[in-house]
């Protein structure tokens, strides 16, 4: 709805210039027109005057007042008033609603999509998790933001490519092989040759059965299957890595959750591509030695001290591949990089962009971008969840998933800001009632097509074309607020694919549900006028398209009846 009002204000503003009220060098400035708080000082606010005042010299009150006078007259604007120092405020005429409502309608599926990333390619990276276990609550938490990012850049005109980075390489993997492979021998974890660091879970006992039995597993459309040798250690890892990214992929099948590329790191230790990396930053002068070690001057982009790269002992620190692995989404085309981590990543971040910019390859500062997100806590019965008896020592995502249900597990995961800490309550994700947030946006959607069915039952055909045309006979308030709130979607879209902030579609459709349910205990729909009964179901059918939509963002289903 801001398209015709900017308009509006850019003609005004040109009015002024071509009648020399306003000097023919001013330039128009970048001002915001933004909802306003309370919709008592109208529905839409603007700045343009406290920023053009000075370059137009002119007292900026008076200059929003002329501004307010050169406005064009628009079927959709009511009146505009100036506010306190300068502030223009916008107040819309009932027609803009009904237009808003009949734009919904129109658009169905698309409404709310922009293209605002006109189409460039960006790779979103999320859960990443090492193959040695389950994924727990925590990856979970990263893959239900990561997807619900990708999904909203994707209503963004952006071309997404979903990526998961597959730890596949280092000690940890080894500890996997060295823990299967004691399965495997008939130790338990409190056998002298137990491996020190090792696995405990009882997923170690699957997968060394599973070897021991001589199974094969695909992934990645290859299969991998055990050579039942309970010494070659290395038939044991690479089977290992194979199971169980195997059951990790199936458990984010069952979340919803699809990647495009799944990119391994030892593939860039097989194809050279950490050498290489390590090579080019020494050519280019952004390396010392010091202590048998070869060090990066990250401090000379901006990180707090400088990092070592190669130890005395020839092994790369975790870092190098990072940067290595970075720089191959820009080198594949991948005009942004999101990276969608736990905050205990939060000290790599500076090294990784200092290695990419001491590459001198054109990468931007600030590529990749991260999100960050803060630990979960799991409660049942008021009391924390830490164990899971598969996983032995964490609360796995199958877990809270077969507990909660899909679309309560993936709501309650990105209904906080990422950076906030989160509880997630089991009662009250499979509570079905008003406390349950779900539920309530879920029942909203429901409630409509139950009104819908019931239409039909009685005969009566709902026209489209008529309740559009008949909008203008809702004049109620909770009506009102149904359609304001409606016209508010697409602002919510635009801002929460900008800020990666997923929470906002989560927040705004409590809103929306809530006026809905408002609306609808206020008037009845199925009355005896054709005309007021479809202008009723019109807005209806909008508020449970908006509904599909917002929920569609966030990978969870929008329900027929409940």
């Amino acid at each position: 709805m801001k398209a015709p009002l900017r308009a509006l204000l850019d003609e005004a503003f040109a009015i002024l210039r071509r009648e020399g009220r306003v000097p023919a060098q001013a330039e128009l400035p970048a001002y915001t027109l933004e909802r306003s708080r309370t919709r008592t000082h109208g529905d839409f606010a603007c700045n343009l005057a406290l920023l053009l005042a000075r370059p137009a010299r002119m007292n900026p009150r008076a200059l929003a007042e002329a501004l307010v006078g050169a406005l064009p007259a628009h079927p959709l604007l009511a009146r505009a008033e100036v506010a306190g120092p300068g502030f223009i405020n916008l107040f819309l005429a009932p027609a803009a609603w009904h237009e808003e409502v009949r734009r919904v309608l129109a658009e169905g599926a698309r409404y709310g999509c922009n293209d605002a990333g006109g189409g460039e390619r960006v790779g979103v990276e999320f859960v990443s998790a090492n193959p040695t276990g389950p994924l727990h609550v925590g990856h979970g938490r990263a893959a239900a933001l990561g997807d619900c990012i990708a999904r909203l850049l994707e209503a963004s005109g952006w071309a997404v490519t979903r990526e998961f980075y597959y730890n596949d390489a280092g000690a940890q993997i080894d500890n996997l092989a060295r823990s299967v492979q004691a399965r495997a021998l008939g130790h338990g974890p409190e056998h002298p040759q137990w491996p020190a660091d090792g696995y405990r879970g009882e997923y170690i006992r699957e997968v060394a059965q599973a070897y021991r039995d001589g199974a094969s597993v695909e992934v990645d459309g290859r299969a991998v299957t055990a050579a039942r040798d309970v010494h070659d250690l290395e038939s044991i890892r690479r089977f290992s890595v194979a199971y169980l990214r195997r059951e990790q992929n199936r458990d984010l099948a069952a979340f919803g959750v699809r990647f495009d590329v799944f990119f391994l790191e030892s593939s860039l230790y097989a194809e050279g591509k950490v050498e290489e990396t390590v090579r080019a930053l020494v050519a280019h002068g952004h390396t010392y030695e010091e202590g048998g070690a070869l060090w990066l001057k990250s401090t000379d982009f901006g990180d707090d001290k400088d990092r070592v790269m190669r130890k005395s002992d020839g092994s790369y620190t975790y870092f190098v591949p990072d940067v290595a692995y970075h720089l191959s989404k820009w080198q594949r085309g991948y005009r942004r990089a999101i990276t969608e981590l736990g905050a205990d990543h939060h000290g790599s971040l500076a090294r990784v962009r200092a290695g990419l910019q001491a590459l001198e390859a054109g990468i931007p500062q600030d590529y990749p971008e991260y999100v960050l997100h803060q630990m979960v806590t799991v409660m049942r019965g008021g009391e924390e969840v830490k164990l899971s008896k598969r996983a032995g020592s964490y609360v796995t995502l199958r877990d809270l998933v077969d507990e909660a249900g899909r679309d309560a597990t993936r709501w309650f995961l990105v209904a906080r800001r990422a950076d906030a800490q989160l509880t997630f309550d089991i009662d009250l994700a499979r509570a079905q009632s008003n406390d349950n947030p779900v539920f309530y946006v879920q029942y909203a959607h429901a409630r409509i097509c139950s009104v819908l069915r019931q239409a039909a039952q009685r005969g009566m055909v709902h026209d489209a074309a008529r309740g559009g045309a008949a909008l203008a006979r809702l004049h109620g308030a909770q009506a009102q607020a149904l359609m304001w709130e409606l016209s508010r979607y697409p602002e919510v879209v635009e801002a929460a694919a900008r800020d990666l902030e997923p929470h906002l579609v989560a927040h705004y459709l409590g809103e929306l549900a809530y006026a809905f349910h408002t609306w609808y205990n206020s008037e009845p729909f199925l009355v005896d006028d054709p005309g007021l009964r479809d202008a009723r179901l019109s807005l209806a059918c909008a508020a449970r398209q908006v509904l599909a939509n917002g929920l569609e963002l966030l990978g969870v289903c929008a329900p027929e009846q409940m």
